[in-house]
């Protein structure tokens, strides 16, 4: 019988996913210092593959749900997000707007299967469409309309990447995402050579910093494998209405540590679309259980 409550140690690792995931948004930025974002995409992608590709044995799932999930998560997700993070968008503002994927991927759903949008998810929308709609309004140097037109490019892939994901029901997250990265880093090494140019490209990884090179690393081995095996271990073992909750606390952690570690402000103006932003994710994310226990009682 699955559990619902998570003893401390495996809340433990739920919190570590968490908090790598939003704390990598820092990261990306120090990686961008010196990677071209394209580039880096590239490369954190490659490392995802090498060696990992020789241990783990291909999921048995068709050959294009993998290139389609790689492509959507690696050239949609991640390289829209690292082009905007190099001039366009905070890391700590990135952090949250890209956890709209929530609505984008319950948009491709209902589209798939017909199922019809409910009352509590549209109140859900509008609270999160508000904070976004309150972030244009106060643009600054930190966050521009092309920023955000580019992070939810990102959140949209990132959303298509999950029902990809989810139809093709692989047994084995780990060797799913490391399989699928073999169709990210090409078209992202493709698309660097054709925008950054070879001099460039080739510049950047001669004259990379062992900080930008541990950057790299971080992205490949501490958010995409320990990241995404530890989290599909634990959906796997709990109701994703235990598990998906705590991925509210990614933007948390992506703009207490860009705040700590980049010394990026925390505004009133910053505070008020986090604060509607994430009040819309958490009524879409609580209110079926919350609905559930109200309909127990009556």
């Amino acid at each position: 019988m699955t559990r619902t409550a998570l003893p401390p140690l495996h809340m433990f690792l739920a919190l570590a996913v968490v908090a790598v995931w939003g704390t990598n948004f820092v990261v990306i930025k120090w990686g961008l210092a010196d990677f071209p974002p394209l580039t880096f995409a590239a490369l954190r992608f490659a490392f995802a593959v090498f060696p990992a590709v020789f241990f783990l044995k291909r999921p048995p799932v068709p050959i294009w749900n993998l290139a389609a999930y790689g492509v959507l998560i690696g050239v949609g997700q991640f390289g829209m997000l690292y082009i905007a993070m190099t001039h366009w968008i905070s890391p700590g503002l990135a952090s949250l707007v890209v956890q709209t994927q929530a609505f984008f991927t319950i948009g491709l759903a209902m589209l798939l299967t017909g199922e019809r949008v409910k009352p509590f998810q549209i109140v859900a929308l509008a609270l999160a469409a508000s904070g976004l709609a309150w972030l244009v309004t106060h643009m600054t140097a930190e966050v521009t309309a092309l920023g955000i037109g580019l992070v939810l490019i990102a959140a949209m892939s990132w959303a298509g990447g999950n029902t990809v994901q989810r139809s093709g029901q692989a047994p084995n997250m780990l060797a799913y995402v490391v399989w699928a990265s073999v169709f990210s880093a090409p078209p992202l090494f493709a698309l660097a050579l054709i925008s950054e140019g070879w001099p460039v490209v080739s510049q950047s990884v001669i004259n990379a910093s062992p900080a930008a090179w541990a950057a790299v690393l971080w992205q490949s081995i501490g958010n995409t494998i320990f990241g995404y095996t530890a989290w599909g271990w634990l959906l796997a073992r709990y109701p994703t209405a235990t598990i998906a909750p705590l991925a509210l606390m990614v933007p948390i952690f992506g703009m207490g540590a860009s705040a700590l570690l980049l010394g990026e402000s925390l505004t009133s103006t910053k505070l008020i679309a986090a604060a509607l932003l994430l009040s819309g994710l958490a009524l879409n994310t609580f209110w079926p259980s919350i609905g559930a226990r109200l309909q127990l009682k009556r």
